[in-house]
């Protein structure tokens, strides 16, 4: 079975206007960015949470302390999926109790890696308040899962893929569909 991609959803001038409007919506529902943390999932997310950090501190003029996580041991498919897992690092620069996180990764599907984030990330503490922030929320959930924040939402079979590629590992910037062919 290959995987053939069939369009653009974005380019990179879509994604930065995407995460411009997202980190102004951070503004505005927080009333500002006091106690907020941006948590990027391993391995997209990571860079998404940078990127909104340094539009955060354009817009607002405050460095807003960005956390990276692996969830790998939090996965409910972690036995069905890999014989050896890879586990990257964690690490949050500030305790979560009490802060403001906000979990953000590149596609909400299934909703399942964001319950393994959330795992993650209240097994470091008690946070305030947990939001979600993605690139592309295609539908699909098989859990209660809803993001706060969405760069776009894609309405798609579930024999789509999306892959959200970022300059930072893909070496460019793109929203892309493909689909499973045999």
């Amino acid at each position: 079975m290959a995987i053939v991609e069939k369009a653009e959803i974005m380019d990179p001038e879509q994604m930065r206007r995407a995460l411009v409007r997202i980190a102004h919506e951070i503004v505005e529902r927080n009333k500002g960015l006091e106690n907020v943390v941006l948590v990027g999932i391993h391995r997209r997310g990571v860079p998404l949470a940078r990127r909104l950090s340094e539009i955060l501190k354009e817009i607002e003029n405050v460095e807003v302390p960005v956390g990276e996580l692996d969830i790998t041991l939090y996965r409910d498919d972690l036995s069905l999926k890999f014989e050896q897992p890879q586990v990257s690092t964690t690490h949050v620069p500030v305790n979560v109790a009490g802060s403001a996180i906000i979990l953000v990764d590149d596609v909400l599907y299934t909703g399942r890696t964001i319950r393994a984030g959330l795992d993650a990330l209240i097994d470091m503490g008690r946070p305030a308040s947990i939001q979600v922030a993605v690139m592309i929320d295609r539908g699909h959930r098989e859990l209660p899962i809803r993001a706060d924040y969405v760069g776009k939402n894609v309405p798609t079979s579930k024999k789509e893929v999306i892959h959200v590629k970022v300059k930072e590992i893909d070496g460019l910037d793109q929203v892309v569909i493909a689909e499973e062919r045999d």
